[in-house]
């Protein structure tokens, strides 16, 4: 074999033109595989790796010490790195368009590995546009890490920063009103300072926040990148400068993510194109048959498309809840099958309640990930657990007839 499989990296020695996002989705993180006789990709669980060269090892921790690059030549311990898992961000790199990515043990720790980056730097300050995921919303507001934020809208981004300003930190579409931001208007409002663009909900198949001028591009990976519900997971995409921080932040603070799990991500990325799309198309259709039942106040789904639909009912959200059949009543997303959840009880419950709403996280307001069922069996579903009108035509019905599915 000409090929080193131990090394973390090998794959990336094969360069290869600019592919289609469908061949990527595939063949990233894999490249090597054939030329060393193997199909599918290895996994390699090791958590420690046998070395009788010292003075070489010590040499090689120094140099990560330094820059966070990874070593070069085998593994050494599996908080640095892990074979396996170094494939899979290989290839969310790829689909992302950046010179590197860092994965985590979930969305969370990456993203405060990220906060944690720029507050080593005496940059703790972040400006946020809401809404953005409840936890993250949370991380920032408690200052658990010491960090310092400034909530606007993407129209005051500018205004908001300060000399201390390390980060500015977007979702779009934002969880779970799914608003669009203009990541490029944005990026440029930030001048020097990274923009972090959580890209969950969009995943590179609609979206591409490097190519607008994002820095970091962060993507809890348990959810569409995964794609099947088995794995919990977190990665940030991002230049190499800002990857060897966020490795040096991993092994200092631990937040690996297990073979396993890449393992399971880089075959998630496999299918990613395919299921993205197929499960957008049903959404779309499913937002307006939405749009239009009286049932219905408003319904938000993005111009970008995507899978993701969330809808303010007239009456009780807690009753469709109770009553959906097919349809799981669960949080997360990005799953084969479809999941709906009501965000004020859960996903943004620990938001404070006048900062949600003021976000347009209504209390009567549901979000629906959308899998890949057939279109007919999931509004079967929706039909019977939205049940009666409430009131007839109603105030509903006014508030309804005057709002199209919202952008």
């Amino acid at each position: 074999m000409d090929m080193d499989t131990t090394s973390p990296r090998a794959h990336d020695d094969i360069r290869t033109a600019r592919r289609a996002l469908a061949t990527e989705a595939v063949h990233a993180g894999r490249d090597d595989l054939a030329r060393q006789g193997l199909h599918a990709p290895p996994i390699d669980l090791s958590t420690t790796y046998p070395s009788y060269d010292s003075r070489g090892e010590a040499a090689r921790i120094d140099a990560f010490a330094t820059t966070g690059a990874e070593p070069d030549g085998p593994p050494v311990y599996g908080r640095l790195g892990n074979p396996t898992v170094a494939r899979f961000e290989t290839a969310l790199a790829r689909l992302e368009g950046t010179e590197a990515a860092v994965a985590f043990a979930s969305g969370m720790a990456a993203l405060s590995a990220v906060l944690l980056v720029r507050g080593s730097m005496g940059l703790r300050h972040v400006v946020a546009v809401r809404p953005l995921y409840g936890c993250s919303d949370h991380l920032l507001t408690a200052g658990l890490l010491g960090s310092e934020v400034t909530w606007t809208d993407p129209a005051g981004v500018a205004d908001a920063m300060r000399p201390d300003t390390g980060l500015v930190l977007v979702e779009s579409p934002a969880n779970p009103t799914l608003a669009e931001v203009d990541l490029r208007a944005v990026a440029h409002a930030c001048g020097s300072v990274p923009l972090l663009v959580d890209n969950t909900f969009a995943t590179p198949v609609l979206q591409r926040p490097a190519e607008h001028g994002a820095r970091l591009v962060l993507h809890s990976a348990t959810k569409y990148l995964g794609g099947h519900g088995d794995v919990l997971a977190g990665v940030v995409a991002c230049d190499e400068e800002f990857a060897g921080r966020l490795r040096q932040v991993r092994f200092a603070t631990g937040g690996v993510l297990h073979p396993l799990a890449g393992y399971l991500l880089l075959r998630g990325l496999s299918t990613l194109p395919v299921r993205v799309r197929a499960a957008s198309a049903t959404a779309a259709e499913l937002a307006g048959r939405l749009a239009a039942d009286p049932r219905i106040a408003r319904v938000h789904y993005p111009r970008i498309g995507g899978a993701m639909v969330a809808f303010e009912v007239c009456g009780d959200p807690h009753e469709v809840i109770g009553a959906v059949r097919l349809i799981t009543p669960a949080v997360s997303l990005g799953s084969v099958d479809s999941l709906i959840q009501h965000p004020a009880s859960i996903s943004h419950r620990i938001v404070d309640a006048d900062d949600r709403r003021g976000a347009g996280v209504s209390d009567r307001l549901l979000r629906m990930s959308v899998g890949l069922e057939d279109v007919e069996d999931l509004w079967s579903d929706l039909d019977q657990a939205l049940g009666r009108p409430v009131g007839g035509a109603g105030t509903c019905a006014t508030s309804h007839n005057e709002s199209a599915p919202a952008h």
